[in-house]
Parts: structure tokens; C-alpha cells; sequence
């Protein structure tokens, strides 16, 4: 069952369930839209568990107090957006360069592939990500754009693919400045270590033969 929750804000000591899209799936990955929903999904549960940790860890026993205020819930809603836009980027170009890694496909059809993958997640959250000031078509220039250098065959496999998610939980948490600069390194580890579980799930439930010939009947019937 599909529940709402990216927006989940801290207040008076509770979860207010959110209007971004998630659904926790077993299945296998064994076809485009597969994909596209583990992309969507886990993007959002990554913003949100790493970055309503880090706001808490920093306003400590007053977050209650300070999670209640409306002005900081909207700043916390702007900053899930931009964090979930490059979460999903980051995931959508692993999974589609695992998927297809030995598929022999041409680097455009795995970009036809990620764009769609992307394109996907943001467009199950249009209406929330206007009002939290995302603008869905540059989101997807932004990640057009890094399409441009993607190296399907080997970079984009790595841990290290993971780069533009930590780099928007530091920049876009309503964390003063002055208390980022201490802690850039652990809050930039921390997203990078919640990105371990999200590989081993996909890689345990992938079944990329599966999601080439879903491809090529595509292709086929197109």
C-alpha cells in the first residue's frame, strides 16, 4: 500500500505524513517500470532518513520546539525536494548502468532508459515538488546534463556515483553554515553509507536479464 511521507515534519512529537510518494516493494526488478519504482522509492526514503536525522541530531532535546515552527517546516520541505531530485539522480544512473552493464545495448538506449527512470519519480511528485519550489524541468536538465559524462560501462557502477546526494544534504539542510563546516564530513559519510543498503537490496533483487528483454519487446513493439 502506497503511503505518503518525503514531507513527514517533526511536530509536537510526531510524524505529520508527508504528500511525497513511497511504496516498499520485494519483487523482483525485472522490468523498466520496476525500476523507475525502486528509483522513486528509495530516492525518498534515503532524503528522508538522512535528513530528518540530521536535524534532529542538531537541535537535540529542542526539536520538538523547533519543528512545530511553520517558517522551518517549509524550509525543511524545500530542502527534502532538492535532496530527493538528487538522491534520484544519483540512483538512477547506478541502477540503469548495473541493469545494463553487459546487455550490449548502445549508451543512448541506457539513456533513453534513465531519463525515463527519472523522469518517473519526479513527475509521482509534480504537484508537491511546485510547491516546494523544485521546477520539474530543471531537475531534468540538471540530470540531462549530466548524462552528457556518465561512463555507463564502468564510473557509474561505483559507490563513488553516489556524489551529488550527500553534496545537496550539506547544502540544502536548515542547518546554520557555521555548524555544516564541523560537520560536512560525517553528514556527507552518513548519506554515503545509507546508500550501502539501497545497492545491496537492488543488486539482491535485480534481474537484469530480465529487464533487457523487457527493453528489446519495447523496442520491438515501438
Amino acid at each position: 500500500m502506497i503511503s505518503n511521507f518525503l514531507n513527514r515534519i517533526f511536530s509536537t512529537g510526531r510524524l505529520v505524513v508527508s504528500a511525497l510518494t513511497v511504496k516498499r516493494e520485494t519483487a523482483p526488478l525485472d522490468s523498466a517500470a520496476a525500476l523507475q519504482r525502486f528509483g522513486s522509492a528509495r530516492a525518498a526514503f534515503v532524503t528522508q532518513k538522512k535528513l530528518y536525522g540530521y536535524i534532529k541530531s542538531r537541535m537535540g532535546t529542542s526539536w520538538p520546539k523547533v519543528f512545530a515552527d511553520d517558517q522551518f517546516k517549509e524550509s525543511i520541505n524545500i530542502a527534502a525536494a532538492q535532496i530527493f531530485a538528487a538522491s534520484l539522480s544519483d540512483l538512477t544512473i547506478h541502477a540503469v548502468s548495473v541493469s545494463l552493464k553487459d546487455s550490449g545495448l548502445p549508451a543512448r538506449r541506457k539513456e533513453q532508459l534513465a531519463r525515463e527512470t527519472f523522469a518517473f519519480g519526479i513527475a509521482e511528485n509534480e504537484e508537491v515538488n511546485v510547491a516546494f519550489k523544485l521546477e520539474s524541468a530543471d531537475a531534468r536538465a540538471v540530470f540531462d546534463k549530466r548524462l552528457e559524462g556518465t561512463d555507463w560501462d564502468f564510473g557509474a557502477t561505483l559507490a563513488e556515483n553516489f556524489k551529488l546526494s550527500p553534496a545537496a544534504l550539506l547544502k540544502w539542510a536548515p542547518i546554520s553554515g557555521q555548524l555544516k563546516q564541523y560537520d560536512s564530513e560525517i553528514v556527507e559519510n552518513s548519506m554515503k553509507f545509507a546508500w550501502i543498503e539501497v545497492r545491496r537490496e537492488f543488486a539482491a533483487r535485480l534481474d537484469a536479464d530480465a529487464v533487457v528483454r523487457d527493453l528489446q519487446d519495447r523496442g520491438a513493439a515501438s
